[in-house]
């Protein structure tokens, strides 16, 4: 069983190197590393080929001008050669060296398609300061007419079901893996299962999260891939979230 991570970047110059450690420290070997870059003009490109040597013929890449963060997560799906696929985002890293090999551990159940774990959410400064832990623990389909999704970063899936299922729709600017998960997990019913394990950090401010203006384009998003896999909600449902939001903080 081969594990390919996909990462996106865009001028990553002062994150990407974290993120490329903490693949190449991984305990699990079948590995594959797709990196997309957008043709980024500051020091992204070098570092990537600074790594190059460490992961030989592990890593493919690019880098070429693109329509956005969801095109670049399909370039990359598409140059994937693995079983499983996973993201990881340019600013964040894996939480520790064993998250690939526990990964893989759980994919040997055969008819399992899909797994979804937690995440957590580090202030830049110190990333051994936990702001807030995302867990899909008590999670279900369901929660998604209610602005609820699985953490994202911590999915892992079969190559096979972008094929079979489709890719990100590229015509949204924040919430296209909300509407691949809604088309996955609940309007398909690929087998999936809850993994009690913390798969990433990630640091505070990311595209959902950048203020006002970014908090009504997600949720008019979400309404948005709701409607367009039959699914019924309304505003009043999705904001509602907003009442449990705080309790995913931790406070030390």
């Amino acid at each position: 069983m081969k594990i390919s991570v996909v990462t996106v970047c865009y001028n990553s110059e002062n994150y990407i190197g974290t993120a490329l450690e903490s693949i190449s420290s991984q305990t699990f070997m079948d590995l594959e590393l797709i990196i997309v870059d957008g043709a980024s003009t500051d020091q992204t490109v070098s570092i990537i080929r600074e790594y190059e040597p460490l992961f030989g013929d592990k890593l493919k890449w690019t880098s070429e001008p693109d329509m956005g963060l969801y095109d670049a997560m399909n370039k990359g799906i598409r140059m994937a050669s693995g079983d499983i696929i996973g993201m990881l985002n340019s600013d964040d890293f894996f939480f520790d060296q064993n998250v690939l090999e526990k990964v893989a551990k759980a994919f040997v159940e055969p008819d399992l398609k899909a797994i979804i774990g937690d995440i957590v959410f580090i202030k830049d400064v110190d990333h051994s300061k936990i702001a807030r832990h995302y867990s899909a623990r008590n999670w279900q389909p369901a929660k998604f007419a209610w602005g609820y999704m699985p953490p994202h970063p911590s999915f892992f899936v079969r190559r096979e079901y972008f094929e079979k299922l489709g890719y990100y729709k590229i015509d949204y600017k924040i919430a296209a893996d909300y509407e691949l998960l809604i088309r996955f997990l609940l309007n398909n019913k690929i087998n999936w299962k809850y993994l009690p394990l913390i798969t990433t950090k990630m640091r505070m401010g990311g595209a959902s999260t950048k203020g006002l203006k970014s908090l009504i384009t997600l949720n008019q998003e979400i309404y948005r891939a709701c409607g367009e896999n039959g699914v019924y909600t309304n505003y009043a449902m999705i904001y509602s979230k907003y009442l449990f939001k705080p309790f995913e903080f931790i406070f030390k």
